[in-house]
């Protein structure tokens, strides 16, 4: 007994010592708070609600739009599928996830004799073109941030030149690549449709949700209300964008055992069962059949889920 509380209060020292270092610094507290302060006073709509940008589509079908706007979720699916740079209507999503969720639910009922594990099948398949929507979109700003930095320094040589704020960002959307150049070509469109400059820089951000991109909206726009070099403010963002992409590729090193053996806990369960189902179904069989084998899949597939989830959460080092 003595053991278990000496390991208990040894637990909520250690988590208290993690969470004292680990606290938000001044710079940090004050750069969020700015920002807090930038979106609650977003300018970009008129009092009565109306905007000078193009109301996005949720289906080609003008009344099954207004229907699909009416279901939870279906805005937040929207934006999903714009930052994943693809073309897809909200409806072709939900089709599809419905169709593969019962084509894949009847094709394991035929195969596996056990109603909870056929619907996981038929769910992880329902999900699965919202989980591909989240890779696409987190490979897309991985690219965003990898081209950040050379697009900052042509910001400043382009300032340093003469050129206006509009001038540069244009420029940044014609001489960088995509998908970066896609993005900052669609903040120079909102710009030249009216849109202040305040409110084109936060839908930058929205659409393209990263650290480094809210680094750079925050020093243009706190260049325009305090006045300042800008130039030399775009340097520094840039080094900033450098500096973190070396500590993002350290991470990576160091945690790829971490995250190799999550990839094997995940897969090599279920490659091992089908190679033994394949050569011998029966020898797996007993598993669905037995109360003793039901209790023993359900207790494995819930250790599984919660290894997964602590190896991600150790590896998952915020910069």
């Amino acid at each position: 007994m003595a053991g278990v509380f000496l390991f208990v209060v040894l637990l909520i020292v250690t988590f208290g010592v993690l969470l004292y270092f680990l606290r938000p610094t001044q710079t940090e507290t004050a750069v969020q708070q700015h920002l807090t302060n930038i979106e609650a006073n977003r300018t970009g709509t008129a009092e009565d609600g109306t905007t000078i940008l193009m109301p996005e589509t949720l289906s080609s079908l003008p009344w099954l739009d207004e229907l699909i706007r009416e279901l939870p979720g279906s805005l937040a699916l929207a934006t999903l599928i714009r930052q994943a740079g693809q073309k897809w209507h909200v409806t072709t999503v939900i089709v599809t996830s419905l169709i593969a969720a019962a084509a894949g639910g009847w094709l394991a009922s035929s195969i596996i004799p056990l109603d909870l594990l056929n619907i996981a099948i038929a769910i992880v398949l329902g999900i699965s073109p919202y989980l591909y929507l989240l890779i696409a979109r987190e490979m897309r700003f991985r690219r965003c941030d990898a081209l950040l930095p050379e697009a900052i320094d042509l910001m400043a040589r382009g300032l340093r030149a003469g050129h206006a704020v509009p001038a540069v960002l244009e420029m940044v959307g014609q001489e960088t690549a995509d998908p970066l150049a896609s993005e900052f070509q669609t903040l120079h469109e909102q710009m030249n449709l009216g849109l202040p400059l305040r409110e084109a820089m936060l839908n930058l951000v929205d659409r393209v949700p990263r650290d480094d991109m809210r680094f750079l909206a925050t020093a243009i726009l706190l260049q325009k209300e305090t006045g300042g070099n800008l130039a030399q403010i775009l340097d520094k963002t840039a080094a900033l964008a450098r500096e973190r992409a070396r500590l993002r590729g350290q991470l990576r090193i160091y945690t790829a055992q971490g995250r190799i053996t999550g990839w094997i806990l995940c897969f090599a369960p279920f490659i091992m069962f089908g190679l033994i189902s394949a050569v011998n179904w029966t020898y797996e069989k007993a598993l669905f059949t037995d109360p003793t084998g039901l209790r023993i899949v359900y207790a494995g597939l819930f250790m599984m889920v919660v290894g997964i989830l602590v190896i991600r959460k150790i590896i998952d080092i915020k910069i």
